[in-house]
């Protein structure tokens, strides 16, 4: 989210001039002091990168394939829910939104990281330019982010609230979490446009500013609160489900019956032959209510253990990608000042890139948790997409009628 670059280093021989016999007198800085406010607002502490040809190659086959990948993941999560009528649920309005914005991630930012990074470092596109890529950068990013957080929300709505929520959730109010998301991840990218914080955008070099309050204020919205909800709702689900396991027992063939619901065998065997036969009727009826009840918890059961576990890789991969590149940004001011960066460029450069790997992680996750999603993946891919619809259905049908066999055997 954040590009830096170092300015050409000033040789010796610019600080002098050559006297009447033809040498070079040495000059203080003091005799130009526009020299010598450009030196002290562009001094960073490091000069750029310069990269070996194969290295040049290597970098860019790399950045390229992450790039590439991460805009064909997102398409395809876009395309399949577009096109396959299953998949059109406002649950995956947020899918649909998270993909988005990695897309944009990768299509409008990570082509000019690219470049940058290629070129050792040196922002090469302008001072105008320079304010509306991190623009895009920021809120992009940010609404990747803040997504995947509205996201465990709203699955945990669902594990938790399995009757109410899901009537409240249809498309309005989905629609509205997509938008109030994006519109939040947008107010982050106006306070330097409008004056409160200023980008840096010397000669080339394109930073983001660093103000002190605007510092905190990004990277708290951006991803420190999103990341301490992620980690409570998903806290949450974990513990639910390890509640439902512990309570949830399978059915074995009940051995009482009282007046309460409960067998007792040997009084059912010395009771009369019109008796037994009543209460054998009776111990049928209550052990089928028994499975069909289990049956329900076991679906229960299943999908609070689903759903932490796909939680979880979210947010362990969110959280792994992003949390040292926003360590880095939060520290960076108050250790460097606001005027530029002092962090070795290597390591912001690839805490940054392991940042962007997020936007290709993503659709990787929701395509292997997700059935429906990774058998359309797959059709497109072998270009099968012809009444995808239908033999998804069939599948879904084939689903339901192996678990009504299952259950008519247990009964």
């Amino acid at each position: 989210m954040v590009l830096r670059s170092q300015p050409i280093l000033l040789s010796h021989r610019s600080l002098g001039e050559p006297d009447s016999g033809g040498q070079w007198q040495e000059l203080s800085l003091g005799s130009f002091p526009e020299l010598l406010n450009l030196t002290n607002s562009t001094d960073c502490g490091e000069d750029i990168l310069l990269y070996g040809d194969v290295e040049k190659v290597i970098i860019g086959i790399v950045l390229s394939i992450i790039t590439v990948w991460t805009i064909a993941g997102n398409s395809l999560v876009i395309i399949s829910v577009c096109i396959v009528k299953k998949l059109r649920q406002p649950s995956n309005y947020l899918v649909v939104s998270l993909a988005a914005a990695d897309l944009s991630v990768a299509l409008a930012v990570m082509p000019f990281v690219i470049i940058t990074d290629l070129v050792g470092g040196e922002w090469l596109f302008g001072k105008v330019f320079c304010n509306v890529f991190i623009a895009m950068d920021v809120m992009c990013c940010t609404a990747s982010i803040m997504t995947l957080c509205v996201i465990s929300v709203d699955r945990y709505l669902g594990i938790t609230r399995p009757l109410t929520y899901p009537v409240r959730q249809n498309g309005r109010s989905m629609a509205k979490m997509v938008i109030t998301v994006w519109l939040l991840s947008a107010s982050i990218t106006l306070p330097p446009l409008f004056g409160w914080a200023k980008n840096v955008t010397v000669d080339r070099m394109c930073l983001i500013s660093q103000d002190f309050g605007y510092t905190v204020y990004s990277t708290g919205v951006a991803f420190y609160i999103p990341m301490t909800v992620m980690l409570i709702m998903y806290y949450r689900i974990y513990k639910a489900a390890k509640v439902s396991a512990e309570k949830h027992k399978f059915m074995s063939i009940p051995r009482q019956y009282e007046q309460d619901g409960v067998y007792n065998m040997e009084e059912d065997i010395r009771a009369h032959h019109a008796t037994k036969r009543f209460k054998a009727a009776e111990e049928c009826a209550t052990l089928s209510k028994l499975l069909r009840h289990d049956r329900k918890n076991i679906s229960i059961f299943k999908r609070e253990q689903k759903a932490a576990r796909t939680l979880g890789i979210i947010v362990g991969a969110f959280t792994f990608c992003w949390l040292p590149f926003f360590l880095l940004s939060a520290a960076r001011p108050f250790i460097c000042g606001i005027e530029c960066s002092c962090m070795p460029l290597r390591l912001e450069r690839t805490l940054l890139w392991l940042g962007y790997t997020n936007s290709l992680i993503n659709p990787l996750i929701y395509a292997f948790f997700n059935r429906d999603l990774r058998t359309t993946f797959w059709s497109l891919l072998r270009c099968k997409y012809r009444n995808i619809n239908r033999r998804l259905s069939a599948a879904s049908m084939h689903e339901a009628l192996k678990a009504t066999e299952r259950h008519d055997c247990i009964l």
